[in-house]
């Protein structure tokens, strides 16, 4: 059994005490430096290392400086997880309640939002900080469902001892990511937490299954707008000559003229009305419409081409692109995938085949359909300045890697091996970088 790595149903099908005595026994090992009996889940041992890189005292609390309610209340309506809350709620609250637990929401820095469920454990969590205000992400709390979704960018299960401090050994909780779909920003983390007697490894399942349902109700309620912004520019752009294209504000088309349709305009953040030069179109002339922008690309310039590209993976989980030319500069903050992919891209200046790329991130050369699906994604804001057959940046571009102090904590969510290669041996030089 030394060799064997734990598994959630390897935990649910042990005695609820000897699972507990078990994992004690890996803390207690792993923190020691010491082989431990079973190897940790790969997820756990990930967040594990990070702690001990970071520093983070396990015997610490878990306690945080709330936020102060003006604070609280800006960051609840600041959000759009806001407007799905019923639907977390009738999914989650009642079910929660039944099985002795409590559902948490937090924005995407890890602080609580809202929670609700069971009185007696919100009582309970009121004695480790789990309450509105609170911060959760690992450096606040060490490994916990909440922090390491937030750091691994998918949905965790996190029981008793996995957890990185004690104080939290006594709990289990189960956490997934909600996702922006109009942008693919995170949102923030929907929680189900409770004492570790009411473990089941089917909790992680029903928490994603209600993180997707939030996300489809804000993808439905996205199509609406989408809708009504059409019903603006259609009678617009049927008076216009040449090309023109109404958008909303995550750039998603409403309706199109003169011009092949896409689903999708990448928009820099800084957008705005005006003269504004854009990757894929150049240099075009904005105006506003109500819910959105009219975007007409100049008929009478060629389009301007990128110069230098700034890929920055410096912070610990969130991680973008900038791409500057003549006619001005843009960002686009990227997924952990996307990111992974630019990286390996600029580590090869050469190019690297489909086949390559999935070895690199995947450790699996057959899986190149995925990333070409992938690739195919990040071409439509990076056209102007990746090629492929194979996958490169132009030549004519400058590509520089902004990195984190440590190589340890290059893309710290990442299985891929290439960038686990990176966090071994050190970072090297970058051609064009």
């Amino acid at each position: 059994m030394r060799n064997t790595a734990l598994d959630m149903a390897r935990l649910s099908s042990m005695d609820a005490g000897h699972a507990t005595r078990l994992l004690h026994q890996v803390h207690a090992a792993t923190l020691a430096g010491r082989r431990p009996p079973v190897a940790p889940r790969p997820v756990i041992d990930a967040s594990w290392q990070r702690m001990l890189r970071l520093g983070v005292d396990p015997d610490r609390s878990t306690s945080s400086e709330l936020l102060q309610r003006e604070e609280l209340e800006h960051r609840r309506r600041a959000t759009v997880l806001g407007e799905v809350m019923h639907t977390l709620s009738s999914g989650l609250t009642e079910i929660a309640d039944a099985s002795v637990q409590i559902m948490v929401v937090t924005d995407d820095q890890g602080r609580v939002l809202w929670r609700e469920g069971n009185a007696g454990v919100i009582r309970q969590a009121d004695t480790i900080c789990l309450e509105e205000g609170a911060a959760w992400s690992e450096d606040s709390a060490g490994t916990n469902a909440i922090g390491t979704a937030l750091a691994a960018r998918r949905p965790v299960q996190v029981h008793s001892a996995e957890h990185f401090v004690h104080t939290l050994h006594n709990w289990t909780c189960a956490a997934a990511p909600v996702h922006d779909p109009r942008d693919g920003r995170l949102l923030g983390i929907v929680d189900v937490s409770g004492p570790a007697s009411g473990f089941h490894p089917a909790t992680l399942a029903l928490v994603d299954s209600v993180a997707r349902l939030a996300e489809a109700d804000l993808r439905d309620r996205h199509l609406r707008v989408v809708e009504r912004l059409r019903s603006v520019a259609a009678p617009i752009l049927c008076r216009l000559a040449g090309r023109a294209l109404a958008v909303d504000v995550h750039g998603w088309t409403a309706a199109v003229s003169g011009m092949a349709p896409v689903d999708r305009l990448p928009l820099p953040k800084s957008f705005r009305a005006g003269r504004v030069w854009l990757p894929s179109l150049g240099m075009c002339t904005v105006e506003p419409l109500p819910g959105g922008w009219l975007v007409r690309p100049d008929e009478s310039r060629a389009t301007e081409t990128a110069s230098r590209v700034v890929l920055d993976l410096s912070r610990a989980r969130r991680w973008t692109v900038a791409v500057s030319g003549p006619a001005g500069s843009w960002s686009q903050e990227l997924s952990p995938r996307h990111a992974e992919l630019l990286y390996v891209l600029a580590r090869h200046p050469q190019g690297r085949t489909a086949a390559e790329l999935a070895s690199d991130v995947f450790g699996d050369p057959t899986r190149a359909v995925t990333v070409r699906a992938e690739m195919s994604r990040v071409r439509r804001y990076l056209s102007g300045v990746l090629a492929h057959r194979p996958y490169r940046f132009s030549e004519e571009v400058r590509v520089e890697v902004v990195r984190p102090a440590r190589p340890g904590d290059l893309l710290p969510h990442s299985s891929a091996p290439a960038v686990a290669a990176e966090r071994t041996t050190g970072f090297q030089a970058v051609s064009g970088a």
